[in-house]
């Protein structure tokens, strides 16, 4: 109760002076053509749970670090429990990996107190095992900069919308503070890890990640992270570990799973007022 409490008066005071905003709908990405550009967005299964990850290297998915850690344990899970399926749409991906390495950024806290602390941090690189080649599932660039209008999109998996990656083709960037932007996107458990795109020339660029969220009634606000410098630090942080070498190219295709909700899972901090 103390943690909700804590991100619900983070998300009002952030809210201090927001001009009311609009988004639209989610549209589900069920086919191969609507896909075609998202291919490097994924579901991250974790065994008993599920997120979601972008590709920014052939080899390196950026998603959040609270998905990566055992609840039970505190630790970070083993790295041989995580695939990657990068477009996984209805039981099919355009390609998938095991993951090879593990890095949550230093200054994220499992069981820090500081909620908001723990947005700004709130991210992981994984490894893959494989590398996915661009002409398969084209990597997507940080943006790091200014948004034109305060208009993102997201491109997410979540709790009963699983099996396709849905895209909110146009949401409002609130505001940014310290670290943290709010938005008004509508994401959900399962879509911690998924990345907030803006519109740089013909090209998207990862603006953000999905870290956390409040849900009051019908309106939605959701937390990330300034990306930029986080994403440097994760780079730096897996550069200090042993190299190890990737074992080829990913496979293409994958299998259907059950994602699950057991007690190492990992997913979406999100939190309903009087939870």
């Amino acid at each position: 109760m103390g943690a909700v409490r804590h991100i619900l008066c983070a998300a009002l005071v952030l809210a201090a002076g927001w001009a009311q905003a609009q988004s639209t709908g989610l549209d589900r990405l069920s086919q191969r053509g609507e896909v075609l550009g998202w291919e490097a967005v994924g579901r991250v299964d974790l065994g008993a749970g599920m997120c979601t990850g972008v590709l920014i290297s052939p080899d390196l998915v950026l998603t959040a670090a609270h998905c990566v850690f055992d609840r039970a344990t505190g630790a970070v899970l083993d790295p041989g429990m995580i695939t990657f399926r990068a477009g996984f749409r209805d039981g099919v991906s355009v390609a998938q990996s095991g993951v090879l390495r593990v890095v949550a950024h230093n200054g994220f806290d499992p069981n820090g107190a500081d909620k908001m602390r723990n947005i700004r941090f709130d991210a992981a690189l994984l490894q893959l095992s494989r590398t996915i080649p661009a002409m398969t599932a084209a990597p997507f660039a940080i943006h790091d900069g200014g948004v034109r209008g305060g208009t993102v999109s997201v491109v997410s998996y979540g709790r009963d919308r699983a099996d396709a990656p849905s895209w909110q083709r146009a949401c409002t960037l609130l505001q940014r503070a310290q670290g943290v932007m709010a938005f008004d996107c509508d994401v959900t458990f399962g879509s911690s890890g998924a990345p907030v795109f803006v519109k740089e020339g013909n090209r998207a660029r990862i603006l953000s990640l999905v870290s956390a969220g409040v849900v009051e009634g019908a309106e939605k606000r959701s937390f990330g992270m300034e990306l930029g410098p986080v994403v440097a630090d994760l780079k730096q942080q897996l550069r200090s570990l042993p190299s190890r070498s990737l074992t080829g190219t990913t496979s293409d295709g994958a299998r259907r799973i059950t994602v699950g909700a057991g007690r190492g899972g990992t997913g979406a901090k999100f939190v309903r007022p009087g939870g």
